[in-house]
């Protein structure tokens, strides 16, 4: 394999710094990457040599982050395979999936369906039902097999005609079982619905074919594509966006306002009311581009041997069971496991005196977790930046937490 991994792992300070007399095991990807010296450089450059706002001044330092802002947008659209101007920056993944809730929501009735999945994160459970308060529409949802994964064959029978929008998680942020969107698409096709994609778990894990896809509305974030805080992205067709109200309302978003009417600007300034995110906007432009220059075959390939090593080294601890797909197809580098008698959150802690950083808990997923009659699990999360020796600290703990704490 020609993939690289100390390579990788020398462009992130972080991976190599002691904490607590221990050397970072960073597992915890699912929550929040790491972030390459690419894009912290790419902040700096911004903040010490072209702070300011955007899209209005015209002296040089605008104009400089005015470029700045709006190439990183360019990047972000070369990421997803679609076109600048359908990019809308947002707060994260949380907010441009509120956004669709709010703004694609207001054009729904009373009566029309929207249809998720039992292993959705709350982000994408909570907005559809703060619209359902507001706007009384009906909320249906697919079943989860034993196996982790969304129970596509399910699909067609809950399919109406007034079902509007399908929204699900393109990667399971607790399972790592990768969604079969054609087969999503296809189904929606058959009554008219639009799909929407939760790619926070998927996008990390290389670029990302809309056109290909197929979907409606997609939505990721930057803390987890090795970019910022603060920053996600929505993009939408572009004949939806148009179709769009805002969602809030200030500076930038307008055409012109007056004491008797306000126009709106045209998407995306439409939805970025106010300054925007500049920094972490430039931030996850540069991800992007970091992500776009890595082989992906190769990354995909060792991240997966990673997950091997990891589910072959938990199955020979006595007590331990994976949630989620047995095997590699259709998943991505997310594993959550169980230890008889002990709870998850003891698990993560005794991780964290080995240095390993793990999540612990219902991981936003509680109808899931539900589904399996679960406190919660030991969540597993690893990038390209990992490699054998944090798996081998990580099963380390696990056998030390099966010794003491039971």
């Amino acid at each position: 394999m020609s993939f690289n991994v100390a390579g990788i792992r020398r462009q992130f300070p972080i991976l190599s710094a002691i904490i607590g007399g221990q050397p970072v095991h960073y597992l915890d990807n699912g929550a929040s990457a790491q972030t390459p010296d690419a894009v912290l450089e790419a902040v700096r450059t911004y903040e010490t040599t072209g702070r300011a706002n955007v899209l209005r001044g015209v002296h040089r330092l605008a104009e400089r982050a005015t470029e700045a802002y709006e190439n990183a947008r360019a990047e972000v659209a070369a990421f997803l395979g679609v076109a600048p101007m359908e990019i809308v920056f947002t707060g994260g993944c949380t907010a441009a999936i509120n956004l669709v809730s709010y703004s694609y929501g207001s054009l729904l009735k009373p009566g029309d369906r929207i249809l998720l999945s039992e292993l959705e994160h709350h982000s994408n459970i909570v907005p559809w039902q703060l619209l359902r308060s507001r706007s009384g529409i009906e909320i249906d949802m697919i079943p989860v097999t034993l196996d982790g994964r969304i129970d596509i064959e399910a699909l067609p029978r809950l399919l109406t005609p007034r079902t509007r929008l399908i929204s699900l998680a393109h990667v399971s942020n607790v399972t790592g079982a990768l969604l079969d969107v054609r087969a999503v698409v296809a189904a929606a096709g058959t009554v008219g619905a639009r799909v929407m994609l939760d790619g926070a778990q998927y996008a990390p894990h290389g670029p990302v074919d809309l056109p290909g896809l197929g979907v409606d509305f997609y939505a990721f974030a930057g803390h987890k594509a090795y970019g910022p805080n603060g920053i996600g992205v929505l993009w939408a067709r572009p004949e939806l966006l148009e179709a769009m109200p805002p969602f809030h309302g200030g500076g930038s978003m307008i055409g012109r306002v007056t004491f008797a009417e306000t126009t709106w600007a045209p998407p995306p300034r439409r939805f970025e009311a106010g300054t925007p995110p500049i920094g972490p906007a430039i931030g996850l432009g540069a991800a992007c581009a970091w992500m776009r220059q890595l082989d992906w075959p190769d990354v995909h390939a060792h991240e997966m041997a990673l997950v091997q090593r990891l589910m072959d080294g938990l199955q020979e601890i006595d007590g331990t069971k994976i949630l989620g797909p047995a095997s590699l197809q259709n998943r991505y580098p997310v594993v959550s496991f169980m230890l008889d008698g002990v709870h998850p959150h003891d698990v993560a802690q005794t991780l964290d005196s080995f240095g390993v950083a793990v999540r612990a808990g219902h991981h936003c997923a509680q109808p899931l977790m539900d589904r399996f009659d679960l406190d919660g699990t030991t969540r597993v999360s690893m990038a390209p930046y990992n490699d054998n020796t944090d798996i081998d600290a990580l099963l380390t703990g696990v056998k030390h937490a099966a010794r003491t704490l039971r």
